[in-house]
């Protein structure tokens, strides 16, 4: 179990990208902490974890406000003695994220604020955990878009991934020397709840597939794997680095449809 050990502090652990890395790091021996604004969706979470004779806890707020954020991480440290791994994965796609004309300021600075300064509110609180643990490893998820650029665009989402992307060569850098690792994960289209219901309408669903390699959406489970490798000593060499994982989809420039 190459996780064992190890104490992970998973942000939107309640579904989707984050439960699914939740139960894949407690399967390699991690004590998970599972971080959500939802409560019951995050015990669920951590129940899950403990049926399968794993550990793993719950802290719940809203980690777009400084102070919730340094309590969750305080409440997470003190259940397992400490954390030696942050997974900065909850974040928001608002219905009114569109062009720069057409989106409103409100839905810009919701967007903004749940998607990368959460993320920062992360670092600056959990951070001090990570040095106090001799080292460890942030990994945050951005997106695609923060690589590629859309005629379907959600302007705000696309900034603020483009912003998480940056900020974790920078933290990389700054931290490299006191054995802490930063690395970026930018999934393409994944089958989580938010993705699956905004592509319910088949239409909807046949206008994205035509542009992905491997016709279809990633699992949950795909990106999972790849968050447990790198928070692992597997990977402790890599630092400051953006993974994209998504079936092709960034390295694509004609997609032969026809084969199905």
């Amino acid at each position: 179990m190459r996780l064992a050990g190890k104490r992970v502090f998973i942000t939107g652990a309640a579904s989707g990208i984050g439960r699914a890395t939740a139960e894949k790091c407690a399967a390699e021996g991690a004590a998970i902490i599972c971080a959500d604004l939802q409560s019951a969706p995050a015990e669920a979470t951590a129940e899950a974890i403990r049926a399968a004779g794993g550990r793993a806890v719950t802290v719940i707020g809203n980690l777009t406000i400084e102070s919730a954020c340094e309590a969750m991480f305080a409440e997470g440290a003190k259940a397992f003695g400490g954390i030696d791994v942050i997974f900065n994965n909850a974040g928001i796609c608002l219905g009114g994220d569109a062009g720069p004309v057409e989106t409103p300021l409100t839905v810009w600075d919701t967007t903004i604020a749940a998607n990368l300064t959460s993320v920062f509110l992360c670092c600056k609180a959990g951070i001090p955990y990570l040095e106090a643990a001799g080292g460890g490893v942030i990994i945050n998820n951005a997106s695609i878009v923060a690589l590629v650029g859309s005629a379907f665009p959600q302007i705000a989402y696309t900034a603020a991934k483009g912003g998480v992307l940056s900020m974790t060569r920078e933290l990389a850098i700054m931290y490299a020397r006191k054995k802490i690792r930063a690395v970026a994960i930018c999934p393409g289209p994944t089958a989580t709840p938010l993705v699956q219901a905004f592509l319910a309408d088949e239409e909807a669903w046949l206008l994205r597939r035509k542009y992905l390699p491997m016709g279809r959406l990633a699992q949950p489970s795909e990106i999972a794997n790849v968050v447990a490798f790198l928070a692992s000593d597997e990977a402790s060499f890599i630092t400051g680095a953006a993974y994209p994982v998504d079936g092709g989809l960034t390295s694509a420039y004609v997609i032969d449809d026809s084969v199905t």
